[in-house]
C-alpha cells in the first residue's frame, strides 16, 4: 500500500489524468510513472497499452503503433517484479489463479498480460521467469454507439459484434450490457478474462448495470452453462468467441430461449463467413444481427446488419 501512496505524488501539482491512465501509471516503477505523467494530454488520451519487455525500452501502444516513452532505459527483472507486486499489493500468490490464464486484473480495472515460462502441474499452474508485461488501459465509454445499443435493446435482438483487434468490441459490448441491465433485463456475463466487468473482491470496477450477474475467470463455455443453470438469465454475454466449445454452449443457450450478446474478431460479415468456426456459429441462427465496428479517424462507426 505504501508504494501506491508514494507514486501518487510523482505527478506535477494540479495535473489531472484520465483515471484509467492514473491507475496504470501507479503500478509502474517510479521512473516510468514520471515519464508517463510528463506525456502531453492528447497522447495520454490515446494510450491503449504500456508494454514492458526485458532488456528493451518501455513503450506505449497508441492507435496501433508502439513508441518508446523513456529513452535509453531498459526494462529489468526488478521492474517487472515491481509492477506485479504493486498490482497485487505485494500478494502475488493470491493472483495465481488469474496467472494460469496469462494475466492479472487490478483493483483499478487495469489488466496486465504476463509472459514468461509456463509451469505445468497436471495443467497450467502458473508463470515464472516473467519476461514481458502488457499493461492494458481499459476505458468505459458510456454512450458508445448509443443509437445502435438502443436499437438492439428495443428490438430484443441477439447481437454479434465484430471488428478487427482493438476496434472497440469490448467497449461496445460493455455498454450494451449496462443499458440492457438498466432497462430491467437480467444479464449474465461469462467474463473469462475479467475485461468486461473487472470484478475485484466481488465488486465490478466497471458499471455493467444493477441487474447483471458476472462469472469471472472461468472458460466462457463453462461459465455460460453455469450461469444458464443457476441465474435464470434473459440475456447471456460472451466476449471473443474463439473455440468450438463456445459454439456448443451457444446452441444450449438459444435452445433455452435466452438471448445472446457476443463478440468476434473479423473485419466484415463476409470475412466472418470464411472461417469454419464462425460459419458454424452463424448456421445455428443464434443471432438476429451483426454489428460491425470500423474506425474513421478517432470516430467509431457502427453498422447493423440483420441476418
Amino acid at each position: 500500500m505504501r508504494a501506491f501512496l508514494r507514486i501518487v505524488f510523482l505527478r506535477e501539482e494540479g495535473m489531472t489524468l484520465p483515471k484509467v491512465i492514473d491507475d496504470a501509471a501507479r503500478i509502474l516503477p517510479d521512473e516510468m510513472a514520471k515519464a508517463i505523467y510528463k506525456m502531453d494530454e492528447q497522447r495520454l488520451e490515446n494510450v491503449e497499452e504500456i508494454r514492458l519487455r526485458m532488456g528493451f525500452e518501455p513503450t506505449v501502444l497508441s492507435q496501433g503503433t508502439e513508441q518508446a516513452f523513456l529513452a535509453d532505459r531498459r526494462v529489468t527483472c526488478v521492474d517487472l517484479d515491481t509492477v506485479l507486486q504493486r498490482a497485487t499489493m505485494s500478494s502475488l500468490h493470491t493472483a495465481q489463479d488469474q496467472l494460469k490464464h496469462g494475466f492479472i486484473t487490478t483493483k483499478g480495472a487495469v489488466r496486465i498480460g504476463v509472459c514468461g515460462t509456463v509451469t505445468i502441474d497436471g495443467g497450467i499452474s502458473g508463470i515464472r521467469d516473467v519476461s514481458s508485461l502488457a499493461v492494458r488501459v481499459a476505458r468505459q465509454v458510456k454512450g458508445a454507439g448509443a443509437s445502435t445499443v438502443s436499437a438492439i435493446i428495443q428490438g430484443r435482438l441477439s447481437a454479434l459484434i465484430i471488428s478487427p483487434p482493438g476496434g472497440g468490441k469490448t467497449t461496445f459490448l460493455r455498454e450494451l450490457i449496462r443499458m440492457t441491465s438498466q432497462g430491467g433485463k437480467r444479464v449474465s456475463v461469462a467474463d473469462e478474462r475479467g475485461e468486461l466487468a473487472a470484478v475485484y473482491d466481488g465488486k465490478p470496477m466497471f458499471d455493467v448495470g444493477g441487474s447483471t450477474d458476472i462469472m469471472s475467470f472461468c472458460p466462457k463455455a463453462q461459465g455460460a452453462m453455469m450461469l444458464l443453470r443457476s441465474m435464470n438469465p434473459e440475456v447471456i454475454a460472451l466476449d471473443e468467441i474463439t473455440a468450438s466449445e463456445d459454439v456448443r454452449a451457444m446452441k444450449e443457450i438459444i435452445n433455452c430461449g435466452v438471448r445472446l450478446y457476443a463478440t468476434a474478431h473479423a473485419r466484415s460479415l463476409d470475412d466472418l463467413k470464411k472461417r469454419p468456426l464462425y460459419s458454424e456459429m452463424l448456421a445455428l441462427g443464434a443471432f438476429d444481427c451483426v454489428v460491425t465496428i470500423s474506425s474513421q479517424g478517432k470516430e467509431r462507426r457502427y453498422e447493423v446488419m440483420r441476418i
